[in-house]
């Protein structure tokens, strides 16, 4: 969105997220233009990595780099859960957007899952075969473990804060999580990941696990008690939702490649979707995955207004 470039020539990213009003005003801004029925906080995924001992700072053409990556039991042993507080901007930033839209529209906040979270804080940043990762799973399982029981300390009381600020929902995003099979998923993540979940429904509020590239797991994914899972675009909205049988509510699952389609097609698609849904209540519309850059803003407006044009929200 141009209004969105505009305000990245003054701010880097992380600069946006530790200034509540403009994390709000970017929000808000996103929320009002594109037309949609609820506004999720401008946050990063990384930003508990910060408070627990880990910097790390985004490289053009590369994301995010951690400073210095996990590697071993005194590396993890050495990360702090006793600052989850210093996040408080970004639940700041929610209590405004909240403020702003009142009963108008529902905000969500969200949060990293302690996988994807973990893969980031050993792997040193992006990766195609999480051969690191992977490895202190397999070799130090103690480690591992220890290392998902202090990312769900952190992320939970810091997602929690942003629900007391308002958020009317969570989002937990397990991007990477689908590098993984189902056995590997079930005895290394499934377990911590279902605390995460646990503390945050305590609150009351609903919670939404979103993966990618997770067809394999969706059965397993469901056993966190979850309220909602994310569907992305690689399976048809109908059979994902069959192999949670039908009992969850789903959040998805249109490629958001195609936002860069003529509007004949991404309709078509979108009704698609929509058809495989079948009218069932339990389903929120979104994309697959996150919205890429350069999409063109117009088409993310018209699908928008398309699918609230068909009743389905």
């Amino acid at each position: 969105m141009p209004e969105y470039r505009a305000v990245r020539k003054q701010y880097s990213l992380i600069e946006i997220c530790k200034q509540p009003q403009v994390a709000a005003d970017v929000t808000i801004t996103a929320a009002e233009i594109l037309g949609v029925d609820a506004a999720i906080i401008f946050a990063d995924l990384l930003l508990p990595l910060e408070v627990m001992g880990l910097p790390f700072h985004f490289s053009p053409g590369e994301g995010p780099v951690i400073e210095k990556p996990i590697r071993g039991r005194e590396d993890v042993t050495d990360l702090r859960t006793d600052q989850a507080a210093d996040l408080g901007y970004v639940s700041e930033a929610v209590r405004l957007v909240c403020r702003h839209f009142g009963n108008r529209l529902p905000v969500i906040g969200f949060c990293g899952a302690p996988f994807t979270l973990a893969s980031y804080m050993i792997e040193g940043g992006s990766s195609r075969n999480y051969i690191h990762t992977k490895k202190m799973m397999y070799s130090s399982p103690q480690t591992w473990d220890e290392l998902q029981r202090k990312l769900v300390a952190v992320t939970s009381e810091y997602a929690a804060e942003q629900i007391r600020a308002g958020a009317d929902v969570i989002q937990i995003f397990d991007s990477w999580v689908g590098c993984l099979s189902v056995d590997d998923y079930r005895r290394y993540v499934l377990p911590r990941t279902t605390d995460l979940v646990k503390k945050l429904q305590a609150t009351g509020a609903p919670v939404i696990y979103f993966g990618t590239d997770t067809a394999t797991l969706l059965p397993s994914m469901q056993e966190t008690g979850t309220d909602v899972i994310g569907l992305d675009w690689r399976i048809p909205l109908d059979e994902g939702w069959a192999k949670l049988g039908n009992k969850k509510a789903v959040q998805g699952n249109l490629d958001p490649v195609l936002l860069f389609a003529g509007l004949p097609e991404l309709k078509s698609r979108a009704e698609d979707i929509l058809r495989r849904a079948a009218g069932r209540p339990g389903h929120i519309f979104n994309l697959g995955h996150g919205i890429l850059p350069e999409t063109p803003v117009e088409n993310v407006k018209a699908l928008a207004k398309f699918v609230q044009d068909r009743g389905t929200l």
